[in-house]
């Protein structure tokens, strides 16, 4: 059902995931004219990209696994790994600057985290409910 809070929760996921292609999540400073530049994930390499707007498509395509909640709940549990291997291709990418900071947009990669666990919860929180349900008949 769509009007689950988890749907909710999956929904952030995707949306904090897809603005973070445009929202800088590290700042660079240049050490011969004191410019700043911003890494996103636009700019920040193909493998980012990618891993970035597969984690937004997967948690919308979650979203519509309602009623296959194994499923539902295997594909945010593969959302948790994949932000795991994104903030690991954020700091190797970071790593190669001599001087920046971490933007304060860096917490949506967090957030990420913390909405598809929400998610997991919520969908083993149904899965177990239906489950007694079914001992009761």
């Amino acid at each position: 059902m769509l009007q689950r809070l988890q749907t909710i929760w999956l929904l952030l996921a995707g949306l904090a995931a897809l603005a973070t292609l445009k929202l800088p999540s590290y700042a660079i400073a240049a050490e011969v004219n004191l410019q700043y530049d911003e890494l996103n994930g636009l700019n920040a390499g193909l493998p980012v990209l990618l891993v970035t707007i597969a984690i937004g498509v997967l948690a919308f395509i979650t979203i519509g696994l309602y009623k296959n909640r194994t499923t539902q709940l295997r594909l945010c549990v593969a959302g948790i790994m994949l932000e795991a291997l994104l903030i690991f291709l954020y700091y190797r990418q970071t790593t190669t600057f001599i001087k920046g900071t971490p933007s304060v947009y860096s917490i949506l990669h967090m957030c990420i985290v913390l909405f598809f666990v929400l998610a997991a919860r919520g969908i083993n929180k149904d899965e177990k409910l239906i489950k007694d349900s079914d001992r009761l008949r």
